[in-house]
C-alpha cells in the first residue's frame, strides 16, 4: 500500500492510530537505487578494467618423477594479466569492421578507442560512490548509447537488445535519484 502523504488511519476496532498505517517510506525506493547504481558502477568498472587485461604465455620444461625431462619437452600455459600494455578499447575485430562502416570517420574510431576503457572506470567509480550521481548516470547513458548505435550499424542485435536493458537501468535510477540517500557528492547534480 502506498500513500503520498503520512496519514494515520484509524482502525474501527483499534482506538488509538495504527503505527503500521503510515505508509510514505523512501527506503525501498532508496534501498532499489542503491542496488541498481552498484549494479552499474560494477559493471562499468569491470568492464573498464577488462580493457587493460591480456596474456601472458610461458614454457616449462615437463617434470617427470619431479625433475626436467631429459627430451626437451615443454608444456605451455597461459595466464591472463592487466597492464596499460595490454590496452585495447575496441577490440580488434570491431575495430575492422567498424572501419568498413561508411557512418563512422575514421578519426572518431582511434578517439573512441583510447576513451572507452578510462571512461568506463571513472563513470563505474563515481556512479558506485555517488560522485555527482545524476550527471555521472546520464553520463553512463550517453556512453551506452553510443556503444548502441555502434552495435546497431554492424547489426548486432543481442549486443543492442543487451545495452537497452542497461540504459533502461540508468533511465530508472535517473528517475529515482531524488530518493538517493548514498550521495558522496553533488547531491543535486
Amino acid at each position: 500500500m502506498f500513500c503520498s502523504n503520512p496519514i494515520l488511519i484509524m482502525n474501527s476496532d483499534d482506538p488509538l492510530p495504527s503505527s503500521k498505517a503510515c505508509c510514505s517510506s523512501t527506503l525501498g525506493p532508496a534501498l532499489g537505487l542503491l542496488t541498481i547504481r552498484i549494479w552499474l558502477g560494477l559493471r562499468a568498472l569491470a568492464t573498464g578494467i577488462e580493457k587493460f587485461a591480456g596474456s601472458k604465455a610461458s614454457e616449462a620444461a615437463v617434470l617427470i618423477d619431479g625433475k626436467p625431462n631429459g627430451y626437451g619437452l615443454t608444456e605451455s600455459a597461459s595466464e591472463k594479466v592487466y597492464g596499460l600494455s595490454h590496452y585495447h578499447g575496441i577490440p580488434e575485430g570491431l575495430r575492422s569492421a567498424f572501419k568498413a562502416e561508411p557512418l563512422l570517420p575514421g578519426f572518431s574510431l582511434d578517439i573512441y578507442d583510447k576513451v572507452l576503457g578510462p571512461a568506463l572506470i571513472i563513470l563505474g567509480i563515481t556512479v558506485l560512490l555517488g560522485i555527482l550521481p545524476r550527471l555521472s548516470l546520464f553520463a553512463m547513458g550517453l556512453l551506452y548509447t553510443s556503444l548502441t548505435f555502434g552495435l546497431i550499424l554492424l547489426k548486432q542485435d543481442a549486443g543492442v537488445a543487451w545495452l537497452a536493458i542497461h540504459i533502461i537501468l540508468i533511465a530508472m535510477a535517473l528517475i529515482y535519484s531524488d530518493r538517493d540517500k548514498c550521495v558522496l557528492l553533488g547531491r543535486k547534480w
